[in-house]
C-alpha cells in the first residue's frame, strides 16, 4: 500500500506525495492548486506543472524540510522511527513547526 502525505502550501493544498510500494516517491499537484494563477510552485525543483514529479529517493525539497544530527536522533528515539525512514519522519515531523510556507499531512489512503 502507497503511503500518502498531503503537501500544504499556507495552508492551501498545493499537491499529494507519496511513497510507492517499489520505493519511488510521486508528486502531484492538486488541480485547483494548478489552475489557481496566484499559487506559485512550492519549489524550483518541482515546478507547477499537470506533470507527475517522480524520484528514485525522497524529493531534495522535502529531505531539506527534515532536522539533521542531534535533533532527528532525537525525534526518531521519541516517536520510534528508523532514522533511514525519511518518509515517514517527515509524515511525523512537518505537519506544524516548519521553515517556511509549506506543510505535511499525512494522508489515509
Amino acid at each position: 500500500m502507497n503511503k500518502r502525505a498531503e503537501v500544504y502550501n499556507n495552508d492551501v493544498l498545493a499537491g499529494v506525495l507519496e511513497k510507492t510500494e517499489q520505493g519511488e516517491y510521486v508528486f502531484t499537484y492538486e488541480d485547483d492548486y494548478l489552475n489557481n494563477p496566484k499559487a506559485t510552485a512550492i519549489s524550483l525543483t518541482l515546478p507547477k506543472t499537470t506533470q507527475v514529479h517522480r524520484s528514485p529517493v525522497l524529493f531534495p525539497f522535502f529531505f531539506g524540510l527534515l532536522s539533521e544530527g542531534v535533533n532527528k536522533q532525537t525525534q526518531c528515539r521519541l516517536l520510534k522511527i528508523d532514522e533511514k525512514d525519511h518518509f515517514r519522519l517527515l509524515l511525523k515531523t512537518a505537519h506544524t513547526d516548519t521553515i517556511g510556507a509549506i506543510t505535511i499531512k499525512e494522508r489515509s489512503s
